[in-house]
């Protein structure tokens, strides 16, 4: 059956890192930024904090939506709402959701800005996050690839 699915992730950047977690992406990518998908009667910003917090331990707040990309392939077609977001507490590393449970989330890190490409992300997505984002909430698409 054909789908689509709505994903939120956010980007929390910090001293010249950026927040990631390890995770199988693709064939060519290990690592991702926090997120996954709204429950049913839950906001954007709701399901950000949960993910946020059974993925990565953190308590954040939601910021502005930076980009929005869509990700067609074989496997199905996504839409992902990208927002800045910034800690507001928790403890690193102490995410407790089921992808921690079942080894889907092997690490969580801050990643220098520099390591961006050598983790798998495009160029042009390097560039936009060395950059700010200069065109928040704009449509990217697939800029992750």
């Amino acid at each position: 059956m054909e789908q689509i699915i709505v994903r939120v992730n956010g980007v929390l950047i910090e001293d010249g890192k950026i927040l990631l977690v390890e995770q199988d992406v693709s064939a060519t990518r290990k690592w991702a930024h926090p997120g996954g998908k709204p429950e049913f009667g839950e906001t954007l910003e709701q399901a950000l904090i949960r993910e946020f917090k059974e993925e990565t331990g953190l308590d954040v707040a939601v910021g502005d939506l930076l980009y929005v990309t869509d990700r067609i392939n074989k496997d199905g077609h996504r839409i992902i709402l990208s927002f800045q977001v910034s800690k507001i507490g928790g403890k690193l590393g102490t995410g407790n959701g089921e992808e921690f449970a079942t080894g889907k989330i092997k690490s969580v890190r801050m990643v220098p800005l520099s390591e961006l490409h050598n983790l798998g992300f495009s160029a042009d997505y390097c560039n936009l996050v060395k950059s700010g984002f200069p065109k928040k909430g704009s449509y990217r698409d697939n800029i992750l690839d």
